[in-house]
């Protein structure tokens, strides 16, 4: 997922780019001449050429010891199929109620017996994933490690069966545990590769994006308006002022008198 996702943003820049290029042949700086090339190509041949250690990755991987095409992969894991088949079938002959052994030691094998089973459905089900997607490191990883969790339990069960039942059919045990042993020597072999292969082709893109993210800064920066000042005003309030009405009295219900009109005086008015 992380590769896929910066492979999307490499190509959001890709054409982002394209679509700028006609104005970036008007006076000012230009681009290098990589990025005006990349322009007169599909978007599929410009990933290809973009991200030029991925094939060089790709053509050492195939020439690599435990190097397998998707074929062999599932071929390898049918055989992990029939490793496991095995096993299975080798369980049904053992029969620990026959055993002469205390209620302790027949109790410790019984949860030894069962341990294996469940790891045994543990591998069956990541192998049926992987088998579906070979190229998944994840998926890969995870049935070798199912693996390394039926070894050692498989191991002691057929050391009992070779003490306390049949030598011939602990001996059997055995035999499957090394081809199963053998099998996960080899899906290592291929899970390292796959691993180092992705892990290349994700260093690539990442310093691809990291060019592409530089130019995209210089063209945004050459085509951008000047900083300009902004200037300093006063804020504008707007809404009504109110005045505060000064009551008479100095209560809360007392009503404000009115201004009393002085009347002119007539001529001849004696005053009080």
């Amino acid at each position: 997922m992380r590769v896929a996702g910066v492979l999307v943003i490499m190509l959001v820049c890709g054409s982002w780019a394209r679509g700028q290029q006609a104005p970036l042949h008007s006076p000012g700086p230009q681009l290098p001449a990589t990025s005006a090339a990349s322009t007169s190509t599909t978007p599929r041949s410009e990933k290809q050429e973009t991200a030029q250690p991925a094939p060089a990755a790709a053509g050492a991987v195939s020439g690599a010891e435990g190097f397998l095409e998707p074929a062999q992969v599932k071929e390898l894991l049918h055989k992990l199929w029939l490793a496991q088949y095995r096993i299975n079938d080798l369980l049904t002959e053992v029969h620990p109620e026959r055993w002469k052994l205390p209620e302790a030691a027949r109790l410790s094998f019984n949860e030894m017996l069962a341990a294996l089973h469940q790891q045994l459905g543990a591998l069956e089900e990541w192998r049926g994933q992987f088998d579906a997607r070979p190229d998944s490191a994840h998926l890969g990883y995870e049935t070798y490690r199912a693996i390394g969790g039926v070894l050692p339990r498989l191991d002691g069960v057929a050391r009992s069966i070779t003490r306390q039942e049949n030598p011939s059919l602990g001996a059997q045990f055995s035999q499957a545990g090394n081809q199963l042993f053998d099998l996960q020597q080899t899906l290592g072999l291929y899970l390292g590769l796959l691993l180092s292969s992705q892990d290349q082709i994700l260093l690539a893109t990442q310093s691809n994006l990291a060019a592409c993210q530089n130019q995209l800064s210089a063209a945004m920066r050459s085509h951008g308006e000047p900083v300009r000042p902004m200037k300093n005003v006063l804020p504008e309030f707007k809404g009504r002022r109110q005045s505060k009405r000064v009551n008479g009295g100095g209560g809360q219900g007392a009503t404000p008198k009115k201004p009393v009109a002085l009347v002119p005086a007539k001529r001849g008015a004696k005053r009080p």
